[in-house]
């Protein structure tokens, strides 16, 4: 895995953190932490994509973060746990891990931005 991937799953990390606070940030320092987190969150994603296949990197993107957000909502907020929703989440991340595994990481020679 090279460093390019591992950017990919600092982005979706931080997705984590934004989608939740979507939910539940209440005050000033809640939100503060939900833009930084969006920002950081993108920021890293594009900075990947630059170097990876778009498609591919979004789609690993938006599987590891709703696999993370779900978790994170039964460890930490209440939600129910049930063994259909974690079966569906294993699901979600064979078919991402898949899509990485099949992906050629071809770094694009040149691209500077």
């Amino acid at each position: 895995m090279n460093t390019n991937w591992i950017k990919v799953i600092i982005a979706a990390f931080f997705e984590v953190f934004w989608v939740i606070g979507l939910k539940h940030a209440d005050d000033f320092w809640t939100w503060t932490g939900t833009v930084i987190s969006i920002i950081i969150s993108f920021y890293v994603m594009i900075m990947a994509g630059r170097k990876l296949p778009v498609g591919t990197v979004y789609a690993v993107f938006v599987g590891l973060g709703t696999a993370g957000t779900v978790i994170a909502e039964i460890l930490f907020f209440g939600e129910q746990f049930k063994m259909s929703k974690i079966l569906m989440i294993l699901l979600l991340l064979v078919g991402v891990i898949g899509l990485k595994l099949v992906t050629k990481d071809k770094v694009k020679e040149g691209a500077e931005f």
